[in-house]
């Protein structure tokens, strides 16, 4: 019987290490071009990104949840995940939201004996396959490459401007127990930063018509896009503070290592997880007739 130990200390605090800049640069000048061209174009490529990024995903989990025998739970994890992807993706999608209850259920089983806590099995796919399953459908809807476009804007300009904004001004904590590094400042930073790259993102087919006349105009008006710009602001933040958390509960530093100068994937995309739930809901309410 696994035995149950008493939940880790909050890691130190971990400031931003300018040494690995340009390594961190070069990481992200090969992984979002690569990333961004395979969302745009959609199709089998797009669903291989997901499934790697799942995979990936699924390892990082495993490492974190379950050091002592990882490559099990990592692996139950992701079955069950790429199960709900590819349901979803040949368009039954309620049948993969089923399957994702189902799955981790599965997961749990499958990780007893080898992990602490067999339920963290059934956390993790509960915790990724939603946000897999959302980028699959929301790239499959009307103008699904403008959306998925809105949101990496809308979460990218997040994560730079509470980072830019609080470096410059810092000010009060926003969570000291779970992220010591946050402030107020950044926050409320990041959601400017996400409400002007959505708004950016509505605007940009109409200022690109002169130079590539068969695209179309993005069929949402500029109040829309700022309110879904807040929103997945918001949604970055939260999703960036649930990882904080999930880190301290688990004793580490970083998910993983990954990426060059990045450390895990799970650290770098922990604020998509929330957003991409949160659009797509929003994406939902737009089909029904808000926001045109």
């Amino acid at each position: 019987m696994a035995q149950t130990l008493p939940m880790t200390s909050s890691p130190p605090a971990k400031r931003f290490d300018w040494s690995n800049l340009g390594l961190r640069v070069a990481s992200a000048a090969v992984i979002g071009p690569a990333a961004l061209a395979a969302t745009w174009f959609g199709g089998w490529p797009y669903l291989v990104l997901i499934a790697i990024g799942v995979a990936l995903l699924a390892i990082e989990w495993g490492g974190m949840s379950a050091p002592v025998s990882p490559t099990r739970v990592a692996a139950a994890v992701a079955a069950a995940v790429l199960i709900a992807v590819f349901v979803g993706y040949r368009g039954h999608f309620h049948w993969a939201w089923a399957a994702i209850l189902a799955s981790a259920a599965a997961a749990a089983v499958v990780a007893r004996g080898v992990a602490e806590r067999p339920a963290d099995a059934a956390y993790g796919v509960l915790y990724i396959a939603p946000a897999a399953l959302c980028l699959v459908w929301l790239r499959g809807t009307n103008q699904g490459e403008w959306w998925m476009m809105m949101l990496f804007a809308a979460t990218w300009g997040a994560d730079i401007g509470a980072f830019a904004v609080g470096s410059i001004l810092k000010g009060p904590k926003l969570w000291p127990r779970f992220s010591p590094n946050k402030t107020w400042s950044g926050f409320f930073g990041g959601l400017l930063a996400a409400t002007l790259a959505a708004v950016g993102v509505e605007t940009l087919p109409d200022l690109l018509q002169g130079v590539w006349p068969i695209l179309r105009p993005f069929e949402l008006n500029v109040f829309a896009a700022a309110l879904i710009g807040l929103a997945v602001g918001l949604a970055t933040m939260a999703g960036d503070l649930w990882e904080s958390a999930l880190k301290r509960r688990f004793g580490v530093k970083d998910s993983g290592d990954l990426i060059p100068g990045h450390g895990g994937l799970l650290d770098r995309v922990d604020g998509l997880m929330f957003a991409v739930v949160v659009m797509a809901a929003l994406r939902l309410a737009n089909h029904l007739g808000w926001g045109h």
